[in-house]
């Protein structure tokens, strides 16, 4: 079959229109007026570290954004998985409340705390289409930035990304970054229409990986993020386990596993994420690995050609989007549903 009949087949939610279109994220995220004026007692004090606190798709654009900021950001980025706000959360932390739906029980759990401790609640933004978040941040003065509705929150990366990299800005925190994003912009609607076309290279990385347990590796903090997204990514689209880990780390543990690799007991792909950036024992690194590994499995190397590494990175992440996109329906799989997801939360819930 034609890719097009795979599509109209499986992906009933139309998600192949999404992820062509997704660039139109970053210009409403861009082009979105924020007010921030509630933040003022804040602004005049000097902000030590930012907390941003989500899960899913709502948690990896702060991932994301370590990794874009890596040589820029000068205090520290924590992004919060949990209930619990961290106990070093004091006046001086700008506090980011990220969740799409405005639901997830985690971070509303973290913004009631976040509430109760008087010197934060001045630091407090959030970032929401609405829900209980929403109402929460209404009824105590907080400031929200809006985002629209209507996608599954791991469909709306451009928003949430782009929304807090503009609360970061608009903070002075970081530099004026409207050229890079606009070359962001412009680049994802360039690869919109290549990798939406019948014979695209993610199409042909899909179909090598199906079959198969991929095994991704990155470099710490500098493309950590986009492997680990890459990884759920291929969980929740793909309906496929995945792994990943990070050089060096797992040059000191993981690499012996390979030892005794059988291709009888998993069948893996190994995938690496690839930039010039990389300190040049990085880049060894990965080619010894690939050495070592390639005995045992199929190494495939993710690398973008853009001239710089925010536009790398970002191009990287759509590629490995579109990658889980076609494992998913090249396996017979709806991109969208996420029944066990589901399942979890609502027994959660009783």
């Amino acid at each position: 079959m034609k890719i097009s009949e795979y599509v109209n087949k499986y992906d009933p939610q139309n998600q192949f229109d999404v992820l062509i279109k997704t660039s139109r994220q970053v210009e409403a995220a861009w082009n979105n007026k924020i007010d921030l004026s509630n933040l003022k007692n804040l602004t005049e004090r000097k902000i030590h570290s930012i907390i941003v606190t989500g899960l899913g798709g709502s948690a990896i654009s702060a991932d994301l954004i370590q990794n874009f900021l890596h040589n820029e950001l000068k205090i520290p980025l924590i992004v919060n998985r949990g209930y619990a706000l961290p106990t070093f959360a004091d006046g001086n932390s700008l506090i980011v409340i990220s969740s799409y739906s405005g639901n997830t029980e985690e971070t509303v759990s973290v913004f009631l705390s976040a509430l109760e401790k008087p010197e934060l609640k001045g630091n407090i933004v959030c970032i929401s289409t609405g829900g209980k978040i929403g109402q929460i941040a209404s009824e105590n003065n907080i400031p929200l930035v809006k985002i629209q509705t209507g996608f599954q929150p791991r469909y709306a990366l451009g928003l949430s990304f782009f929304s807090l990299l503009k609360v970061l800005q608009a903070l002075r925190l970081i530099e004026n970054q409207d050229t890079i994003v606009n070359k962001i912009n412009n680049l994802w609607k360039k690869r919109g229409e290549e990798l939406s076309s019948e014979n695209n290279a993610a199409l042909n990385i899909a179909r090598k990986i199906i079959g198969s347990i991929p095994i991704i590796y990155s470099a710490a903090d500098i493309t950590s993020a986009a492997g680990y997204r890459f990884k759920c990514q291929l969980n929740e689209n793909s309906k496929m386990h995945a792994f990943h880990n990070v050089i060096p780390e797992m040059n000191h543990n993981e690499i012996i596993g390979w030892e005794t690799y059988a291709e009888k007991q998993i069948q893996a792909r190994v995938i690496n994420i690839i930039d010039p950036d990389y300190h040049p024992q990085i880049l060894r690194r990965f080619k010894i690995i690939s050495e070592l590994t390639a005995k045992k499995a199929e190494v495939i190397n993710l690398e973008s050609s853009e001239p710089d590494f925010k536009q790398r990175i970002m191009d990287i992440v759509y590629l490995c989007d579109w990658i889980s996109y076609y494992s998913a329906v090249l396996r017979g799989f709806n991109p969208s549903e996420i029944d066990y997801i589901h399942i979890l939360k609502e027994r959660l819930a009783k």
